[in-house]
């Protein structure tokens, strides 16, 4: 997997005055293969681990997650290896057309999408199940990189240009509102309120969103029985374990099982059909079953590393005045953080259950698709940087 993942960059050849007088060239870094690589193998194991009884029970094969995720992994290297091909100037020439793309896949969910469990959040193409609010955050995050370079000094002095990508996102928000999805909203609503921060926004104006944003959120939450019942749900799980809390109430069983060091490997309880969703969105909880605080630990240290080294991307980018670039390695450390720490979150009950994957880790064809491209975004975006630093350091030699 390494070797085909890395494979795309062996075929940009340097010129040989660029790597005279250098042993070896590192034309990108290889660190984010080698996460992702331990990303999709942990996903991998635990999925197995906590699907086999629902799996066992619902299609009469103990490995149909296992075996689905399985096929979700190598659709993410192939579709990997063919983005990685795709220059920065690409995503941000057609920028446009991506956010368009996103609002056309939001309305056709709602024409034609599949229903499960009161949302419609689905389309199926035969034996492929797309979820359209993944893909949406990606585009319209690459967008509203795009617009913060063509109006960046807007955004800075003029409250016009801070308004602009807020009612873009109220057009996704809207749309994604009526699947219902409301934990996509959330995400994209951070990420864009921490985007506009970085791109230099006052204070101010993030002082009147955020209690914009958190009335709306609230009168969202308030008038909708089922979310209000989520909400009060994670307030007190245990006032009525067995209707609104029953999911939160058996994933803290499921952390305090484990203790320290866990069960072990194929010991939680949970995953015997008591824990809803074990391999989706609950999977960390079954983590914390088997392995314990030390396997929970592991997955937070990765992860926050990733992010990281993303956010690092961004300011290296925004400092070499690339500032799509920068903006674009933002939003992918944002979004991954942050939708890391609500699916964690919902699990403890921090935080209300919002339905969002663990990223690279939680069964999910289409999140694990979209992960993926957004880390060899970043992969792109390094190796852009360092090919250009390269070509400038060489230029500086040969006069």
């Amino acid at each position: 997997m390494m070797f085909s993942i890395s494979q795309p960059f062996k075929a940009i050849q340097l010129p040989l005055w660029l790597t005279q007088g250098s042993h070896s060239v590192d034309t990108f870094d290889r660190s984010y293969v080698v996460l992702a690589i331990f990303m999709y193998m942990i996903g991998l194991v635990m999925v197995a681990s906590a699907s086999i009884p629902v799996a066992e029970r619902l299609f009469d094969n103990p490995f149909y997650f296992v075996i689905r995720h399985c096929i979700y992994i190598v659709l993410s290297v192939i579709i990997a290896i063919f983005a990685m091909q795709i220059p920065l100037s690409r995503w941000h020439q057609h920028s446009g057309v991506f956010l368009l793309m996103a609002i056309g896949l939001l309305v056709v969910v709602l024409l034609i999408g599949s229903t499960r469990n009161g949302s419609t959040r689905w389309i199926v193409l035969g034996p492929i199940t797309v979820q359209a609010a993944e893909p949406a955050k990606l585009f319209f995050f690459c967008y509203l990189s795009a617009y913060l370079v063509r109006r960046r000094d807007e955004v800075k002095e003029n409250v016009k240009g801070f308004i602009k990508p807020l009612v873009v996102l109220a057009v996704l928000a809207g749309l994604l509102l009526l699947q219902p999805d409301l934990g996509t909203v959330v995400v994209m609503f951070v990420t864009t309120f921490g985007l506009l921060f970085l791109a230099g926004a006052k204070l101010w104006q993030f002082i009147s969103i955020a209690l914009v944003g958190i009335s709306a959120l609230s009168a969202l939450a308030y008038f909708s029985p089922y979310r209000w019942a989520r909400v009060t749900g994670f307030l007190d799980p245990w006032k009525d374990p067995f209707g609104s809390g029953y999911h939160l109430t058996q994933s803290l069983m499921a952390y305090g099982r484990g203790e320290f060091s866990g069960l072990g490997l194929g010991n939680s309880i949970q995953k015997l059909e008591y824990l809803p969703e074990a391999h989706n969105d609950f999977v960390m909880a079954v983590v914390g079953e088997e392995f314990g605080f030390i396997g929970v630990s592991f997955i937070l240290l990765i992860s926050l590393v990733v992010v990281m080294k993303a956010m690092k991307l961004g300011r290296v980018a925004i400092a070499k005045e690339k500032f799509f670039e920068g903006f674009f390695a933002y939003s992918i450390g944002i979004w991954m953080a942050f939708q890391t720490a609500v699916n964690i979150g919902a699990t403890v009950g921090i935080v209300p259950t919002k339905g969002l994957t663990l990223p690279l880790i939680s069964y999910g064809g289409s999140s694990m698709i979209i992960m993926t491209i957004a880390m060899v975004v970043l992969i792109r975006i390094d190796h852009e940087l360092r090919l250009s630093s390269i070509q400038a350091t060489s230029k500086g030699g040969r006069k």
